[in-house]
């Protein structure tokens, strides 16, 4: 059986293996993933090496969700049956060795950093054995996140339609005093060489702006800014965001900066114009081929390409001009071909049953 078609299981124990490395976006991809097999009625153990960020990312829990520090030495929990391992992040050898002793082993995926790159489609799905150490004789799966329905698609929320529509733009803007009738814009970054140009223009020219800043890199390097007199800009530096709020903070501008992959998702899930700054991989410049890619699903037309690669880093000279209404058009589209998309959760559940393990 096709595992795009097999049937959906629910009441499975999935655990799910997640290494903090920096700046919180494995944690957010982990933690969104594990809270939407909670509300499909799985048990889900997240396993983190570091789960200090959950606190402000995931305040109140999720139903179904239990957070298992990963420490040495390992807790001695039964494997359930399926692992996850996100971004090879390897699971204890001591809970592999678990899993290798059961009548039937644990369905065990890699889940993938998520690339538009050719090579997705051909490697979703791919198994890879074990040849060595406690796992010897055990297959794990690479499953990929992609933007084709020939790779894992993306992570869309059931209840995402229901809560976006109930969503107050204007009294959520008001609580945190910014002007709801302003042009509104986001900023979630590193430390684009090109932020200081944006913030100038954004100072001289247009329309009065709100820039709701977020907390971290962002907001540091804005801070290192000096607004001109006369300013046309007002910047609003904020807390750290829960995963719902940075949700409305997206859903409450006319464009968005945002930042890695998480962000990235929900940008193109929010329908209005963001403008990536892809993870930079300085050493060897592979972030290049990765942004080509995401661009060539993204068709978007000249102008915004240009700032894509300019906010980038890969195109030398002056920042194009801002453009968000007249961008709508291409995050309209990208929105309709994300909602396509298969969705991430689902094909995960799809896929581990038709392993024939569970």
């Amino acid at each position: 059986m096709p595992f795009d078609h097999a049937p959906i299981i629910q009441g499975v124990r999935w655990d799910i293996f997640c290494k903090v490395i920096d700046n919180h976006g494995d944690a957010g991809v982990c933690w969104r993933l594990a809270a939407e097999l909670g509300a499909r009625g799985h048990a889900v153990r997240l396993w983190m090496d570091d789960g200090s960020m959950l606190q402000w990312m995931a305040p109140g829990g999720a139903p179904g969700v239990e957070v298992v520090a990963w420490t040495e030495p390992v807790p001695d929990l039964a494997p359930g049956e399926v692992a996850i391992e996100a971004f090879g992040c390897d699971p204890p050898p001591s809970f592999v060795a678990r899993m290798a002793a059961m009548a039937k082993p644990p369905v065990w995926l890699n889940l993938e950093y998520l690339s538009a790159e050719p090579y997705v489609e051909r490697s979703h799905g791919l198994p890879s054995p074990v040849m060595h150490g406690p796992g010897a004789g055990l297959a794990k799966h690479f499953f990929y996140p992609g933007f084709t329905p020939r790779t894992g698609g993306l992570l869309r929320e059931q209840d995402l339609p229901s809560r976006r529509a109930a969503f107050d733009r204007g009294a959520w803007l008001r609580q945190r005093g910014v002007d709801p009738g302003a042009r509104v814009l986001s900023l979630f970054c590193y430390e684009p060489p090109a932020l200081p140009a944006l913030l100038e223009r954004l100072a001289a020219e247009g329309p009065p702006t709100e820039l709701l800043v977020t907390s971290g890199r962002a907001a540091a390097a804005v801070r290192r800014w000096a607004a001109p007199a006369g300013s046309r800009l007002r910047l609003h530096f904020l807390p750290l965001l829960s995963q719902r709020d940075y949700d409305h903070l997206l859903w409450s501008c006319e464009l968005n900066f945002v930042r890695g992959e998480d962000s990235l998702v929900r940008g193109l899930l929010a329908g209005v114009p963001a403008i990536w700054h892809i993870y930079p991989q300085p050493e060897d410049d592979a972030h290049h081929a990765k942004l080509d890619a995401f661009l060539a699903w993204l068709q978007p037309p000249p102008d915004l390409r240009d700032f894509f690669l300019t906010w980038n880093g890969v195109r030398a000279g002056p920042l194009p001009g801002l453009d968000p209404a007249g961008w709508r058009e291409t995050a309209r589209r990208a929105f309709d071909r994300a909602q396509a998309l298969p969705e991430l959760a689902t094909a995960l559940v799809r896929f581990a049953t038709a392993r024939a393990t569970i």
